[in-house]
């Protein structure tokens, strides 16, 4: 009844997190590609390349069904992986989803015609990658209309985390509100496209201000998957045990997500 978890590094942790509080009994495989983070500044074939490999492995792990827990494989690689590479037995899906439903406030399901929607206004964090993708706006045009997205690629942010330099981190974030800012002075909302991103939550709220929305992903794909998983009860894989996968330095990703998550985590080699 396993599930696989993947991200290019740590920041899908931030997802983990929340599907463990959310969903106890179902065992979580976690896959952390850190030898190839960020994937950021890859172009689409790459990210495809790696991503797919990602989830072969932890198909390898029982998981026959995937979350990406990651932007950027969400935008450039998704929709490529389920027109021409998924088997018809698994599942990949994405984080988009649960994000643009509460954007939007309509279930996915809700095939009727885009229309207007309470936000006007909506500020786009993440990396270069997933603005160039501009898959967050097209996933929004099919459901809503009249909504201004002004995006801001955060280059740096992601490195900066996964070294650890939260200080360095602020100071980017910090900057990147500016920029965004200078082009969108009055966002209603935020969405922080990166999971990555929650870990400097604070900050982006602070830097934007108490008058801005700031979406961020991580109980939204959690409240997401437990409906997936009431609505597909087959789709939980064979796997049995929790683990969580890295292709980096095991210690270091370990220190460093315990860091993160202020408990005791441990990675092993993928």
């Amino acid at each position: 009844m396993a599930v696989g978890v993947f991200d290019s590094g740590l920041g899908g942790l931030t997802v983990y997190d929340a599907l463990v509080k959310r969903l106890p009994d179902v065992p979580f495989v976690y896959f952390g590609d850190n030898a190839h983070a960020p994937y950021g500044v890859r172009d689409a074939d790459d990210i495809f390349d790696l991503t797919t490999r990602a989830v072969s492995r932890l198909w390898d792990e029982g998981c026959d069904l995937v979350i990406l827990a990651c932007n950027t494989a969400s935008a450039a690689a998704l929709r490529r992986m389920q027109e021409r590479w998924l088997p018809a037995d698994k599942r990949v899906l994405g984080v988009f989803v649960p994000l643009i439903e509460a954007l939007t406030e309509r279930d996915w399901g809700d095939n009727s015609p885009p229309r207007e929607v309470a936000v006007k206004h909506v500020a786009l964090f993440a990396t270069p990658a997933t603005v160039a993708s501009r898959a967050f706006q097209r996933e929004l045009a099919f459901r809503a209309i009249g909504v201004d997205v002004e995006a801001q690629a955060c280059g740096g942010v992601v490195d900066a985390i996964e070294e650890g330099d939260m200080i360095l981190a602020e100071a980017l974030v910090r900057s990147h509100v500016d920029a965004l800012k200078r082009k969108m002075p009055d966002p209603q909302a935020a969405v922080l496209g990166c999971t990555h991103y929650p870990l400097m939550e604070d900050v982006f709220q602070d830097a934007l201000g108490p008058g801005v929305t700031v979406y961020s992903q991580a109980s939204l794909v959690a409240e997401s998957l437990a409906d997936y998983l009431r609505r597909h009860p087959g789709m939980t894989g064979p796997g049995e045990t929790a683990k969580l996968l890295t292709t980096g330095d095991p210690r270091k990703v370990s220190d460093r997500a315990t860091q993160f998550l202020r408990r005791k985590i441990t990675f092993e080699a993928a």
